[in-house]
């Protein structure tokens, strides 16, 4: 889909696209993209930048065709192929590559019967090497060997003069030895010796080029060329393989070409995606298995430490959140509003919550009160990264491609609204404490040695437990009780107004236009089953992930020098709101700021409206000790982190320097929660 301005339909009547002069028109190549489209602009909904449906092939810009081709296409002269990449290729594969084929080439003439294979690894050894502006090609044994099938019809069709007539070259000399004919090929002596003795080690050494080069993304050109070798070129008989060096004098090949290479480097390959899965979260799939694996079955750290254990499983979050986002686009666009409000509201939170009640769970299993302040860390995290580095590094990177961008100014007044309120309301029990709660401290000393004098107080908090917990009981509990009430209903208040009476604040319209190229039916990556089934698969596997994280983060929170409110604060609260930024800058780049901007305010307001209610109506039904009483320093980052993001979106425009400050702001908040002492009960 794509922005356009208002005159998108000029070119038909003018009754057509009446609305598109006073509203930002969104082409969509189909319903289900068009559904998806308005959804992003919809409060409360997840923000989706990929598509959920595939694109028309016709549609893709060059650079994108490039990514998906085979790797079996002939083009004119592009210039040198001593490129930076390819000598990357040579000093990670290329040498050993080739090294290893003249190996294997030497092992084959042993054998005697298999010298033709020798012939064709001694040809593959120098493709290998410098495979670039070379190319591989299937050639068609000449009919007098099928036909026969015997050495003598060699020397004929050899007498007849040792030249193709597909290539014009001449016959390759592994076609001399060797008289076989196709039919009986694999029913010889050296297709079994090089089935048992070479094919084997190629094969696996190029399954690990092929898997090191896939998970670097950008050699994902190496991979499909080793992919390609290990299962078609080195399956061939040795006769019908033609390895030759293109020229720009040649005439076009007649012969199916089967590998041609000029880059091994492809930095474009980060768009590149698996059935509608960008790579990046395909790579890190894995990962999620190897850290249920190791958290599971090595309970006792025999193999892996509990450090290294929590940091898989942390990373682990970030794939997972991907593939929750996209099913729950998937679904909602694939889906009426009812549906799309019901999922995004109940698994629209899931990642965050699913880590804070694993984490409330042991620290109230283990009565160890660090395990509610670093949840409330996270919470305080979340909502400062959302307001301030969010919007702001998006800022700044489509800041460098835009000198000025604009957003819907009254849109994000009503997240700026909502964000007021209800950071008001998650910090009233917290003010109301420190107004009626008795200050108690841990050590005092007397610095003037007068028993009327001055103190030096150490580990000082408000108590509110004071004659049995009446305070708490009797009236921070009722509050806390009624916060979590209204909060939500202003969430859904927030929904009616934006979504049904005030609709039009948001100023978009999908165009119905019938432009070329943009009225085909839709062909969905995940239908709404499958989606359902991932998401429900992601979900399970992101509470196990969330178990395994509390579970290892004991020895970090007890052995670690840094404070856990700056572990709380960024670790625990960004890394699962990473996919969310990356669709953050690629909306920014778009020149699509308002979405930029809504991605951080819609996650902040479900913050204090919807995963801390619910936190409070977990600890109903399951005591732990968190209580909805932050410290000092939450309070006050939070609160200046709001009212700051109100002034720089006041004008409804920003650019770079804008986003640098709010980003910096970020950093020195960072800076504090770094220096800060550990909370009490850590």
């Amino acid at each position: 889909a794509a922005l356009s301005p208002p005159s998108c339909c000029q070119q038909h009547s003018d009754e057509v696209c009446e609305s598109c002069v006073v509203k930002t028109t969104l082409t969509a190549e189909n319903a289900v993209e068009a559904n998806k489209l308005s959804n992003n602009y919809k409060f409360g909904f997840k923000k989706w930048k990929s598509h959920v449906t595939a694109r028309p092939w016709e549609d893709r810009s060059e650079i994108v065709k490039e990514l998906y081709s085979d790797l079996n296409v002939i083009r004119g002269s592009g210039g040198s192929t001593v490129t930076c990449g390819n000598v990357l290729y040579l000093l990670l594969f290329g040498w050993w590559l080739s090294l290893l084929y003249v190996l294997v080439a030497a092992v084959m003439f042993v054998t005697i019967v298999g010298a033709s294979y020798g012939w064709l690894c001694w040809d593959l050894a120098g493709y290998f090497l410098w495979p670039f502006g070379k190319v591989i090609q299937k050639v068609e044994v000449p009919k007098s060997r099928r036909a026969l099938g015997t050495c003598e019809a060699g020397a004929e069709a050899s007498g007849a003069g040792e030249s193709s007539a597909l290539l014009g070259g001449p016959v390759p000399r592994r076609w001399r030895p060797w008289c076989w004919a196709d039919a009986r090929y694999w029913q010889r002596a050296g297709a079994v010796a090089w089935l048992c003795l070479g094919y084997p080690a190629l094969a696996l050494a190029h399954g690990l080029v092929c898997v090191a080069a896939w998970l670097l993304v950008v050699l994902i050109p190496v991979a499909k060329l080793s992919a390609r070798t290990a299962a078609r070129v080195l399956l061939l008989p040795p006769e019908r393989v033609l390895v030759r060096r293109l020229r720009m004098t040649e005439v076009p090949l007649e012969g199916e070409v089967i590998l041609c290479c000029y880059r091994a480097v492809n930095p474009y390959y980060y768009k590149y995606a698996v059935d509608g899965i960008n790579v990046f979260a395909v790579n890190l799939l894995p990962l999620v298995l190897v850290t249920l694996v190791l958290g599971y079955v090595d309970s006792h750290n025999h193999l892996t430490s509990s450090p290294i254990k929590f940091t898989l499983a942390l990373l682990s979050i970030m794939p997972l959140s991907y593939y929750i986002g996209m099913a729950i686009a998937s679904i909602s666009a694939q889906s009426n509003f009812a549906v799309g409000a019901v999922v995004n509201a109940t698994f629209g939170s899931i990642t965050e919550l699913t880590f804070y009640i694993t984490a409330l769970i042991k620290g109230s299993r283990e009565g160890n009160r660090c395990y509610a302040e670093i949840v409330k860390s996270a919470l305080t995290g979340t909502l400062v990264g959302c307001v301030l580095f969010v919007p702001g590094l998006c800022m700044v990177i489509g800041g460098i491609r835009h000198q000025e961008q604009r957003f819907n100014s009254r849109s994000a007044g009503v997240s700026s609204a909502l964000l007021f309120l209800s950071v008001g309301g998650v910090f009233a029990p917290t003010l109301f404490s420190k107004v009626y709660g008795k200050l108690v401290c841990g050590e005092c000393h007397n610095v003037t040695q007068n028993p009327l004098g001055h103190y030096l107080c150490h580990n000082c908090h408000f108590d509110l437990m004071e004659n049995n917990g009446t305070l708490y009981y009797s009236h921070v509990q009722p509050l806390v009780y009624t916060v979590s009430l209204l909060l939500p209903a202003a969430y859904l208040i927030g929904l009616f107004f934006t979504l049904k009476t005030h609709s039009h604040i948001y100023d978009i319209h999908i165009s119905d236009c019938h432009m070329p190229g943009h009225h085909h039916s839709a062909v969905v990556h995940w239908s709404r089953w499958r989606a359902l089934v991932i998401l429900l698969l992601s979900t399970l596997c992101m509470s196990a992930c969330a178990d395994l994280a509390t579970e290892h983060i004991s020895p970090i929170l007890t052995n670690s020098t840094i404070s856990q409110y700056f572990i709380g604060v960024t670790v625990l609260a960004m890394v699962p709101e990473l996919p969310e930024i990356v669709n953050g800058i690629q909306f920014a780049l778009q020149n699509n700021l308002s979405l930029s901007i809504e991605i951080g305010n819609c996650i902040a307001v479900q913050v204090c409206m919807l995963q801390i209610p619910i936190l409070v109506l977990f600890t109903i039904f399951y005591p732990t000790n968190f209580t909805l009483v932050f410290s000092d320093l939450h309070v006050y980052a939070s609160m200046f982190s709001v009212v700051l993001m109100n002034y720089i979106f006041m004008d409804g425009k920003c650019d770079y320097f804008q986003g640098t400050v709010l980003v910096m702001v970020y950093f020195i908040l960072l800076a504090v929660y770094f220096f800060a002492p550990s909370p009490s009960g850590c």
